[in-house]
């Protein structure tokens, strides 16, 4: 199942409540540790492309995009905040010996 995954990252690299920047295919993507459980989402607020691998981590599963205030689910990529609407795109995690591999953006 894992032969279309990539490696982005050790899994010791991301500490539970932290985030790492990765880039794969030309494409930012955030991970985010939350309480053990590593996300990938596309490291981009819809509003106007902040970074949101910067924001905060609020309500225990949500990025503040650390520019206009958006936020995100980082389960689903969904926007629960304006200025952003539509949602940021989620990528598949699996975590296999220690590293943290992802499907890659098409």
């Amino acid at each position: 199942m894992m032969s279309n995954y990539v490696n982005v990252a050790a899994l010791a690299a991301i500490p539970v409540g932290g985030s790492k920047l990765v880039e794969v295919n030309r494409v930012r993507i955030a991970l985010f540790n939350l309480d053990g459980e590593i996300y990938a989402i596309e490291d981009t607020c819809t509003h106007d492309g902040g970074p949101l691998v910067e924001g905060t981590i609020v309500n225990g599963c949500q990025v503040q995009c650390p520019r206009h205030g958006a936020r995100f689910d980082i389960r689903t990529g969904a926007a629960l905040s304006f200025p952003a609407f539509e949602p940021t795109n989620t990528y598949a995690v699996q975590v296999k010996d220690g590293e943290v591999w992802i499907e890659p953006p098409h």
